[in-house]
């Protein structure tokens, strides 16, 4: 698939504003007044960054409003509903914290639990893709909670927990793309099932479907280069999980908590640009992309 900077910041961002929000609704920071502020207004610039960058993928951006309209079918629409559920619930909650120093907590509570499902409802529209066997996984919904959590933790300053949720979070990716890298093959998705002459004997492209380029070979057919591919894996790992850690075990200081998040968001963008990139939609089949 195309990796569009768009959705890479949209998932990357979104996921760590919302993961912020979960922490931050179960009062972690313990913080009020311009303090708890400051994690408000980050953790909001990051949610709702996300998701404003998300409709710049789309022809006409001023459209978007029209996808609340779906929920009942739609993992995007589900998304958008939950996504404006929690930041209504977390405001109202982040208020009590920043200009009343109270603590309204099963507000709070409610806003992580939210902030989970939005996460969740983000990964289902990838997740429910039969056509892109990689994402067809239960991994996959997986992957995108454990980045918000750890990512989440680190930005909150919760270190015993970033800790654990990002090596939990490095061995659900490795996991993933282990997975990931038999799913097309395991789908029997051949050239054969693409055209429907499979049952005819062995299938071949006699012609290109199409002279020139097109949309579909643009966005669904994408082909990113192995020794490209594992390159960037050894980065995502290495910046997005291992570096953070190791700045988590050294003696406390602002600079290296924000080395870590800065480290962190580096290795998430490099994951989530493969996650796009690597993803082999069963269109390729048919233009003679796909083994």
């Amino acid at each position: 698939m195309h990796p569009a900077p768009s959705i890479i910041a949209f998932t990357t961002l979104s996921g760590l504003g919302f993961g912020l929000l979960f922490w931050l609704g179960l009062g972690l920071p313990d913080s009020t007044g311009w303090v708890a502020f400051a994690f408000w207004a980050i953790a909001y610039a990051f949610a709702v960054g996300g998701l404003i960058s998300s409709t710049l993928h789309l022809g006409h951006p001023e459209r978007a409003i029209k996808a609340f309209r779906q929920w009942r079918s739609s993992w995007l629409s589900r998304e958008g509903v939950a996504a404006v559920v929690t930041l209504v619930v977390m405001g109202i909650y982040g208020l009590g914290r920043v200009f009343f120093d109270a603590s309204w907590q099963p507000l709070g509570v409610m806003g992580s639990i939210l902030a989970l499902i939005t996460v969740f409802t983000t990964a289902m529209i990838y997740t429910q893709l039969k056509s892109v066997p990689r994402w067809n996984i239960m991994l996959t919904p997986l992957l995108f909670i454990s980045f918000s959590l750890g990512g989440g933790a680190l930005m909150a300053g919760q270190e015993m927990w970033a800790v654990v949720l990002l090596s939990v979070a490095g061995l659900v990716q490795l996991a993933w793309w282990s997975k990931g890298d038999t799913r097309f093959s395991e789908a029997g998705s051949t050239l054969g099932t693409a055209t429907g002459l499979g049952t005819l004997g062995g299938v071949r492209p006699f012609e290109p479907p199409h002279t020139g380029n097109n949309y579909l070979l643009k966005e669904m057919a994408y082909v990113v280069g192995r020794a490209h591919s594992q390159k960037l894996r050894i980065i995502a790992v290495s910046l997005g999980f291992v570096f953070p850690m190791v700045l988590l075990f050294l003696p406390f200081s602002h600079f290296w908590a924000l080395l870590a998040v800065l480290s962190h968001i580096a290795g998430i963008l490099a994951s989530r640009w493969l996650f796009f990139a690597e993803a082999e939609h069963v269109v390729g089949l048919y233009y003679g992309r796909r083994a």
